[in-house]
């Protein structure tokens, strides 16, 4: 077989593994970046012994267990607190001033992952003063991920990065104040959790989620596909109240979305946009 011939072949798996993978278990990953996802399930085949996709989807066909298994590959589980701190500097001095004429907040994390953007947040409205008027909304479509930010447990090791982020960010007080260390973890205090509604959403096949202030998603859009990455925005468009905020990550832009034209820059350099008031 030709090396052409192989590399159509495999396509042909991950397609059909990717119907597969929607028609049992209804995780639709169709419309995701093609090189990356080729990229995953090429690793999760070769971590988890298969020896070709077909027998990849076989397994995940048959053998439930193995579905939060593959959702660990497919999902991006890569964060850190206060990432990328000018981000969440921008949203301190730009962004906080207007949401204080709110009496009531919702600020929605979509695809929180592990939960380090999520415990940001929280941070840093509690430093602002806006923690106790606020719900926050975190969602994700691994559940393994949701169960992992509900318990709010990061190896100490990547304190010292959090702590750096978080002085950057503009933090009003010490990170550490927010978690307690103990054999090699930090745990974080279960207060910064009393107002948060952990969920199960995709982006991909779920509706509009409540009516939000703001909604941060960040990296996640880079590994859709265009039509999806329209859908995701269409989503965030319907979800914000007018002259809502939406953040989004350093790569990721609504430049070309049909829906740009609902949202105006807020602060560019940031990838911070604001709902119209239409």
């Amino acid at each position: 077989m030709s090396e052409l011939g192989a590399a159509a072949l495999e396509d042909i798996e991950i397609r059909l593994l990717l119907e597969a993978l929607y028609l049992r278990y209804h995780y639709d990953f169709r419309h995701y970046a093609p090189a990356s996802l080729k990229r995953r399930l090429r690793l999760a085949r070769d971590q988890l012994g298969f020896k070709t996709i077909s027998a990849l989807q076989e397994g995940l066909l048959h053998e439930p267990d193995m579905l939060p298994v593959l959702l660990g590959y497919l999902t991006v589980q890569v964060s850190e607190m206060f990432r990328d701190p000018s981000y969440f500097k921008a949203i301190r001095e730009t962004v906080v001033p207007h949401l204080r004429t709110y009496p009531s907040l919702k600020l929605w994390i979509a695809g929180c992952s592990d939960g380090e953007e999520l415990y940001s947040f929280v941070i840093l409205f509690r430093e602002e003063g806006l923690e106790e008027r606020t719900l926050f909304y975190a969602t994700d479509i691994n559940q393994e991920a949701l169960a992992r930010a509900q318990a709010g447990v990061f190896s100490l090791e990547r304190m010292q990065l959090f702590t750096e982020n978080h002085r950057k960010s503009g933090g009003k007080s010490s990170l550490s104040d927010y978690y307690s260390a103990a054999y090699g973890r930090a745990s974080f205090d279960k207060s910064l959790r009393e107002r948060v509604v952990f969920a199960d959403h995709s982006l991909v096949t779920d509706a509009v989620f409540a009516e939000m202030h703001m909604i941060s998603c960040r990296n996640v859009l880079i590994y859709f596909d265009r039509e999806l990455q329209d859908r995701a925005v269409g989503l965030f468009k319907d979800s914000l109240a007018r002259k809502g905020f939406l953040g989004l990550g350093a790569k990721e832009n609504l430049r070309f979305s049909r829906h740009a034209g609902a949202f105006s820059d807020f602060v560019r350099e940031e990838k911070i946009y604001q709902r119209r008031a239409e």
